[in-house]
């Protein structure tokens, strides 16, 4: 049975011969209604207290599990920002090797054209030097057998001395 304020006001009680002062019953029952309203404001006033905490809490959570639901969502994409650099840094790292072998491969194939262009500047160095040299001795030569005759030449047409027995 629930009992209010204004029922414990407004009980009647039996009058009897020789019983309880009435005035007294009533004037006790009034403060017993007085502590009981004030009791039960109390208590309606926790369960509402309860009912706001509760609400608190519930929303606390609820703002607990967003903030662990984010948290988790920024280390994910942390996580995935992190793999996706490593990725582009092997990437560009596996680039700047290729591309670094590409010039080294293309240096080595230039020094190799120069050392072949060398040779070649050398071997027809040596032509051109067993040219001249061929050249110059068959001049030298020409001269020669063209100095010879002219010598004999000479000889026949040279005056002789006479000799005072002539």
């Amino acid at each position: 049975m629930n009992l209010t304020p204004l029922d414990i006001t407004q009980k009647q009680f039996r009058r009897v011969f020789r019983g309880l002062d009435p005035e007294e019953v009533e004037a006790f029952l009034g403060l017993v209604a007085l502590e009981f309203e004030a009791l039960v404001k109390d208590v309606l006033a926790l369960r509402e207290s309860d009912h706001r905490k509760g609400e608190e809490i519930a929303e606390f959570k609820s703002r607990e599990r967003a903030l662990q639901e984010t948290l988790v969502t920024a280390q994910k994409a942390s996580q995935e920002i992190r793999e996706a650099a490593r990725k582009e840094a092997e990437i560009t790292i596996s680039d700047a090797e290729l591309q670094a072998e590409k010039i080294v491969q293309g240096a080595h194939g230039r020094f190799l054209r120069i050392v072949d262009d060398i040779n070649e500047l050398k071997r027809q160095r040596i032509q051109f030097e067993t040219n001249v040299r061929t050249l110059v001795e068959s001049h030298v030569k020409l001269l020669e057998a063209f100095r010879e005759p002219a010598r004999e030449e000479a000889v026949q047409f040279m005056p002789r001395k006479r000799t005072s027995e002539e």
